[in-house]
């Protein structure tokens, strides 16, 4: 019998997009969060802490803007949150969306996971459901959003969201109110890498166990009440522990229409490798909308991981972290976009 591997010599053998686990994962280079996550599930936390930890500090620190509060305004010059977060051992799901005035969304989204039996919470409910568990009501607003919506107003409210209304949204502000006629035309987007993103994170520990989670302020100057992927399950993030995690990030609207992160996990299920199965959801939603802005990143039970872009005006290469025992640390990876 051949004498066991070193650690060290094993782990140089493994495949590219094979990590020993534990490994933690998380979308664009938010090296702080995934910091995070890695230090909480090494120091004894679970694979939930450790989403929870990653996620909770890209909301205190904002991140690129596009988590947390003073980002994201929307029509009215409101940030909002959503998030949420999944047990892929017991399936259980906790989400929050359309959350006013608490920071710390992903913990609120566990809240409902872990004491009540309900699965998403939303709007003025979610945030006095927050309140009552205990986290600080505070103002999302900051100079920095307050600036972002009044420099959209004086642009005659452009880019906005709003089709088939008058007076014609692509020119003017409203009030809106439906137009007579209902025209047909393509489904555009304004899509660049700060108007809208998601931090997901996927964590599997030593034993296996495996959870994934999400975080975001959502769509610049989204109308009041929108609820992107990343609160949905299945579209934002997904985890089995039978068969691995995803998470996803980019145009909620048009993604959460194809589920593309429960989508990964079951083809990951089947046999595909986690590159292959990233790819073939992004994939389905690019035969559909060429053009539209996304990523998606993947592991399966036994360590391996990869990720997938739809190649995009504002996106060519996606970046995201990987923390494995081989670093110690987070390292950022790329992928290049099809």
């Amino acid at each position: 019998m051949a004498a066991p591997l070193l650690l060290s010599t094993y782990l140089l053998l493994l495949p590219l997009g094979q990590a020993a686990l534990p490994v933690v994962i998380n979308t664009w280079p938010f090296k702080n969060a995934a910091a995070a996550a890695w230090n909480t599930l090494q120091s004894g936390g679970s694979v939930l802490d450790a989403v929870e930890k990653g996620c909770a500090l890209c909301e205190v620190e904002q991140c690129d803007g596009t988590v947390g509060y003073g980002g994201s305004p929307d029509e009215t010059g409101e940030t909002t949150l959503d998030a949420m977060i999944m047990n892929g051992d017991t399936m259980e799901v906790g989400a929050v969306a359309n959350l006013r005035r608490i920071k710390n969304a992903i913990g609120v989204a566990r809240a409902v996971m872990e004491r009540t039996d309900q699965t998403m919470l939303v709007g003025e409910s979610a945030s006095v459901f927050a309140e009552d568990m205990g986290f600080i009501a505070e103002d999302l607003t900051t100079i920095k959003s307050t600036n972002i919506f009044s420099n959209w107003l004086k642009g005659n409210c452009q880019p906005n969201y709003r089709k088939n209304v008058v007076p014609d949204p692509s020119k003017s502000c409203g009030p809106y109110k439906p137009s007579v006629a209902l025209k047909q035309s393509n489904r555009t987007r304004h899509a660049n890498t700060n108007s809208h993103d998601t931090i997901g994170i996927i964590a599997l520990d030593q034993d296996g166990h495996v959870a994934a989670g999400t975080s975001t302020n959502g769509l610049t100057h989204k109308v009041p009440g929108r609820v992107g992927d990343s609160p949905v399950i299945g579209a934002g993030a997904y985890a089995d522990r039978s068969a691995g995690a995803a998470a996803a990030t980019g145009d909620g609207d048009i993604m959460m229409c194809f589920l593309p992160s429960y989508l990964a996990v079951e083809l990951m299920r089947a046999g595909a490798d986690p590159s292959t199965a990233c790819e073939a959801a992004i994939s389905r939603i690019k035969r559909h909308y060429p053009q539209f802005f996304g990523a998606i990143i993947c592991a399966n039970t036994t360590g391996h991981y990869g990720a997938a872009c739809n190649k995009a005006p504002t996106l060519s290469q996606f970046h995201y972290m990987v923390s494995t025992s081989e670093t110690n640390t987070p390292v950022q990876k790329s992928v290049n976009c099809f």
